[in-house]
């Protein structure tokens, strides 16, 4: 048995040489995680290079797209894109703040990295959908109601904003409360709720006051509209009186529950 006993033991010696299983494990473990760290770190440092300080990513080019009444030239003139840079440090906000303030014909614009060499401005100009005269001159007005550039020439088909606000009686009491500009802003929002067949052929939008805005066609038609409020139901008011009332002149929809035609 003593005997026995000792050759077991030796044979557990033996089968147990080097590292436990478990240890050896954890070293394995150990040398992929240093292997993984050492290429990432390798990886990382090439990655920065790339983008900081190769010339294989920087500005060469700007694009521009989406213009309508703006040149690219004039675009690219304000968006001041420093060519040369690195193309991940270019400020795309700034370029964006930029192209705000030297243009305001713009409403939005997206100021994108082209990789490797270029960078795209993406615009979005506003569309005029009223008209102020002013001297020989026009501006346009925008469906925010910003004023947002003086032409010579009245784009087509856009109808005049008349301001006929009074200084003095209930008229000036409405100006003094809501401000010329937001009288311009719902001059704005009845234009734009107006029915499109009507749309089509209005001339002026007419502002007496907050609740006095009605509408000149290019017949001579007239439309007493109200203020800008309950657009829809007006909308609809006044296209089932005109077809009940053809050969009417003038339409009342600023209470749109009792609308009224007269004229022939």
């Amino acid at each position: 048995m003593a005997g026995s006993t000792t050759a077991e033991r030796g044979e557990r010696r033996q089968g147990s040489s080097g590292p436990p299983p478990v240890l050896r494990s954890r070293r394995r473990r150990l040398r992929v995680l240093v292997v993984l760290a050492v290429a990432l770190a390798f990886l990382g440092s090439g990655t920065f290079w790339l983008l900081y300080g190769s010339d294989l990513v920087r500005v060469e080019r700007v694009s521009v797209s989406g213009t309508r009444v703006l040149a690219p030239a004039q675009v690219r003139d304000a968006a001041d894109v420093p060519l040369g840079e690195q193309l991940v440090s270019v400020d795309t906000e700034a370029i964006e703040a930029r192209l705000a303030r030297e243009l305001p014909r713009i409403d939005t614009v997206d100021v994108v990295r082209s990789w490797p060499r270029e960078i795209e401005l993406k615009v979005t100009e506003r569309t005029a959908v009223l008209i102020v005269k002013k001297g020989g001159k026009f501006i346009e007005v925008d469906n925010e109601g910003v004023r947002f550039a003086t032409v010579s020439r009245a784009p087509r088909g856009v109808p005049a904003l008349e301001l006929a606000v009074s200084r003095t009686g209930s008229a000036a009491a409405s100006l003094r409360r809501f401000g010329e500009d937001r009288l311009v802003r719902e001059a704005v929002r009845v234009a734009a709720a107006v029915p499109d067949p009507v749309a089509r052929a209005t001339r002026s939008v007419k502002v007496r006051s907050y609740d006095d805005i009605s509408l000149r066609l290019t017949d001579g038609r007239t439309v007493d509209w109200g203020s800008g409020e309950k657009g829809a139901a007006k909308a609809r008011a006044l296209t089932a009186l005109m077809k009940a009332a053809p050969g009417a002149r003038h339409f009342d929809v600023s209470v749109p529950t009792a609308p009224a035609s007269s004229g022939s």
